[in-house]
């Protein structure tokens, strides 16, 4: 059997890089660079599902009055509640008796580790970043549902539990270039912008990042050329190439296997988007450990818990070819 110590350094290393992993998935993503700006990347402790509360009406007893005339006190329902589910995913760190041997001392043990730790952690990165951008529906409905599920094309669909067809208030916004016979390029891109940055306006209530691919990124920038362009030092210092459209960041998350969905710009209120990670099972290592019964190895875990949520589904938007 693998020795007795070989799992204090296992575990050991892996909650050593467990808050390394977490930093880097915002310094990859560029939303949620934003929500751990704003602190909206909040944890939950736990619970049936993570319920994000909604406000989706105004009180209905207002009333302008005269005199003694009667007023309004009736009770009024103003707030409901999103309920989504609980989405887990997990990354194994493998070592067998005769790896162990051929590399023996510690400092060669925590050599092996190391490198299959970053290979774990780049695998979870990847495909939690791609989850961000997910509809929800990928490994049978495990997948986080991310913001073509929060921010749907159609803007319609049932999110946290709410049927936004039979509820409009929980449509987002959408511009659809083909539905308004236009053909997306850098001459129509900004017309497009501009429709949709003022249907997801509610006075002061604005967008403040605008996530583009490839495709519309490139339009954008196209469109700016013969004008000064203007970045976002925060965001690109933090890596991330950056313009600007009406106080809003306008940002590029596509390029080589980049994960925003092609011919997509969403432009996101992130005052109202979370990324909801459980307390205790945020990218660190699962107990109990993993010894084989009938082989001579370990394995340990690194596991994640938690779910995308949005508390107001119609100050967000997508513009769609």
């Amino acid at each position: 059997m693998p020795s007795p110590g070989l799992d204090e350094i296992v575990t050991t290393t892996l909650r050593y890089r467990s808050g390394k992993l977490r930093d880097n998935m915002s310094k990859n993503i560029a939303l949620l660079s934003r929500l751990q700006e704003r602190e909206n990347v909040a944890p939950v402790s736990g619970g049936r599902s993570i319920v994000e509360e909604l406000e989706y009406a105004e009180n209905s007893t207002f009333m302008y009055y005269s005199g003694d005339e009667t007023l309004n006190v009736m009770n009024s329902d103003v707030f409901t509640a999103a309920e989504f589910d609980w989405k887990q995913c997990a990354v194994a760190v493998k070592i067998n008796g005769l790896e162990l041997l051929k590399n023996s001392g510690r400092e060669k043990v925590i050599d092996l580790l190391e490198a299959r730790i970053k290979n774990a952690e780049k695998t979870m990165l990847n495909n939690l970043s791609t989850g961000v951008y997910s509809d929800g529906t990928g490994t049978g409905g495990k997948q986080i549902g991310g913001l073509q599920l929060l921010v749907s094309d159609a803007g319609t669909g049932t999110v946290g539990g709410i049927n936004s067809t039979t509820y409009p208030f929980w449509q987002n916004q959408v511009y659809d270039f083909s539905a308004n016979g236009v053909s997306a390029s850098a001459l129509t891109i900004q017309d497009a912008m501009n429709s949709l940055y003022l249907a997801t306006s509610r006075n002061r209530d604005t967008v403040d990042l605008i996530v583009a691919d490839n495709t519309y990124f490139g339009f954008y920038w196209k469109s700016l050329q013969a004008i000064q362009r203007v970045t976002d030092d925060k965001l690109a210092s933090a890596g991330f190439q950056t313009l600007k459209f009406m106080g809003a960041d306008v940002v590029f998350d596509g390029g080589f296997s980049g994960t925003a969905p092609a011919a997509h710009m969403y432009f996101l209120n992130t005052n109202y988007i979370k990324f909801r990670p459980h307390r205790d099972r945020n990218m660190v290592p699962m107990n109990p450990d993993r010894f084989s019964v009938n082989q001579d190895a370990m394995v340990k875990l690194i596991g994640w818990a938690g779910n995308m949520t949005c508390s107001n589904r119609s100050l967000q938007g997508v513009i769609v070819a």
